[in-house]
């Protein structure tokens, strides 16, 4: 049975929500704040957590961070901000999801779903260690290290590799990246995908101009691959 920490504070939504997944058999524990929800996450070790961004103490950036520090849980922040950069942050500091308020609790409820089958299905299939003669990326412990030394590279772009690295030198599309890391609903971002290939290739490519790891089939999708080409 998984465990949902609800972090809100808007006590009639937290209501609401709690009844609504109490219904479908999910564990739920709420918080009203951000101390009181890192104490819970620490508490509850939950399964999924569900975080609004508009708390009164702690901002809910600064939660996700926190979180993100000790555990790959699945986050899906609840906000009111429409600002593209508002989203953009979020999922970049490691949020799963992210839905604009009002929504309704059908959209939450499938959200969610989705949220949780994909943390079991990367449990489950993702990759141990993916490793070329320029750097070696570590899954189990989130450790990137170029000729060496250690990279940081932020949650999104983990997962990113996460799910290329499950089938290196393949090519996977666009809309299986977009899905698998993003979610359903960002299968037409695809400028997202451009953004996070050359952050990455900037950190991990010996030439991130002519990319030898990360490779583009334009308009397809995206393949990693352990040996460079000779003729590149």
């Amino acid at each position: 049975m998984s465990v949902i920490l609800v972090v809100d504070d808007e006590p009639h939504l937290v209501r609401t929500l709690a009844i609504n997944l109490r219904a479908r058999d999910y564990v739920v524990e709420t918080a009203g704040d951000g101390r009181s929800a890192l104490q819970s996450f620490h508490d509850a070790t939950p399964d999924l957590v569900v975080l609004d961004l508009g708390l009164p103490d702690l901002d809910g950036i600064d939660v996700l961070r926190r979180i993100r520090e000790v555990s790959k849980v699945p986050v899906i922040v609840l906000s009111a901000r429409t600002d593209s950069v508002d989203k953009v942050e979020a999922l970049d500091e490691g949020a799963d999801d992210y839905v604009t308020k009002p929504f309704t609790m059908e959209e939450l409820l499938a959200r969610a779903r989705v949220a949780l089958r994909r943390d079991r299905e990367t449990s489950d299939t993702g990759p141990a260690a993916f490793e070329t003669g320029h750097f070696v990326l570590n899954f189990s412990e989130r450790r990137a290290l170029v000729e060496g030394a250690e990279v940081r590279l932020t949650p999104t772009e983990w997962r990113l590799l996460e799910v290329l690295a499950r089938a290196p030198g393949h090519l996977v599309s666009q809309q299986d990246l977009l899905r698998e890391v993003w979610g359903p609903q960002y299968r037409r971002e695809s400028n997202y995908l451009r953004v996070y290939a050359n952050q990455l290739r900037r950190k991990l490519e010996p030439d991130p101009g002519r990319p030898q790891y990360l490779l583009t089939d334009p308009g397809q999708g995206y393949r990693l691959v352990c040996k460079p080409d000779p003729l590149v």
